[in-house]
């Protein structure tokens, strides 16, 4: 499995003046989404998000998004290496995603840019 990068991820009150900082600190734009009644910007290495407490909830418990090269592949590499797959491999507006549970209770999601039907 091929990882590619990691994004911090940061559950904000204010997305507006969040993105204006995290702009600034990274020098990069920000690309925004919306997600299950969270609204999102990834900026740079770190993905803010904003929403109601109860969505926030859940998202805290997942500690980073880890990119890599193919979903599918994780997945096979994460369960033969002792995780638990708790979501997906799913569709996302940019390629797909999954989370997993690793061995030692940590929680990560882990995302590629595959179309939905690759890899």
């Amino acid at each position: 499995m091929e990882i590619l990068g990691t994004t911090l991820r940061v559950c904000v009150d204010d997305l507006e003046t969040s993105v204006v900082f995290y702009e600034r600190l990274t020098g990069s734009p920000a690309l925004r989404f919306e997600r299950g009644g969270v609204s999102v910007a990834a900026v740079g290495c770190f993905l803010l998000m904003s929403g109601p407490e109860s969505e926030l909830e859940v998202l805290r418990k997942v500690a980073a998004t880890i990119a890599v090269k193919d979903v599918g592949e994780a997945a096979g590499v994460l369960t033969a290496s002792g995780a638990t797959i708790v979501a997906g491999p799913v569709p996302t507006p940019v390629g797909r995603n999954l989370i997993a549970l690793h061995p030692d209770g940590s929680v990560f999601e882990y995302v590629d840019r595959n179309a939905a039907g690759a890899g």
